[in-house]
């Protein structure tokens, strides 16, 4: 997705301006940490650095035949709402809807990235053939469950979660005693 965004903006639409950049409907959710792997959220986040409000959207639901209705109605709403209010750039939203019918999802949630992380778990087989491959499982760890201002919380109560990103990764809180450590 980062590579499209990049052909798109710098050949194909080269000198135009783009109102607004939307990348999704993911299959799976990009809340917390997966936001670091995503590929939906890199198209997104790639966009804003060429000025361009940017929304990734993502629906909580791995299955082929996730129903994707109330993705639609809720993506619609954020992109309507973005796109009246004009929001000055670098912009960039992080949409979770959560999996489930439309009656279902309780609301809109603007939130922070939960600090969750994945354990993964890497077992070695072989194929048909003989050949090695691994195959990779894992579960998503919380670490903050009771943190009801999160996406995680969010999707897990029926909310769509809307996250603002940035790009700035910075731990600020580590700065000083780094510089006690290394000055």
């Amino acid at each position: 997705p980062v590579d499209c965004v990049k052909i798109a903006f710098d050949y194909f639409l080269k000198g135009r301006k783009v109102e607004l950049a939307l990348s999704g409907i993911n299959h799976g959710s990009n809340s917390a940490a997966n936001i670091l792997y995503s590929g939906t959220m890199g198209g997104a986040i790639e966009s804003s650095f060429y000025g361009c409000p940017a929304i990734g959207l993502s629906l909580d639901d791995h299955s082929l035949e996730a129903d994707f209705e109330a993705a639609k109605i809720y993506s619609e709403r954020i992109v309507r709402a973005v796109v009246e209010a004009n929001p000055p750039t670098p912009f960039c939203l992080n949409v979770n809807i959560p999996k489930g019918r439309p009656e279902a999802v309780k609301g809109i949630r603007v939130c922070r990235q939960n600090k969750g992380y994945w354990r993964e778990e890497f077992f070695r087989r072989h194929d048909p053939r003989g050949r090695e491959y691994f195959w990779l499982t894992g579960a998503f760890v919380n670490s903050e469950p009771e943190s009801t201002d999160t996406d995680e919380w969010a999707l897990a109560n029926g909310y769509v979660s809307v996250v603002p990103v940035q790009t700035d990764m910075t731990d600020y809180a580590q700065m000083a005693p780094l510089e006690r450590i290394l000055g």
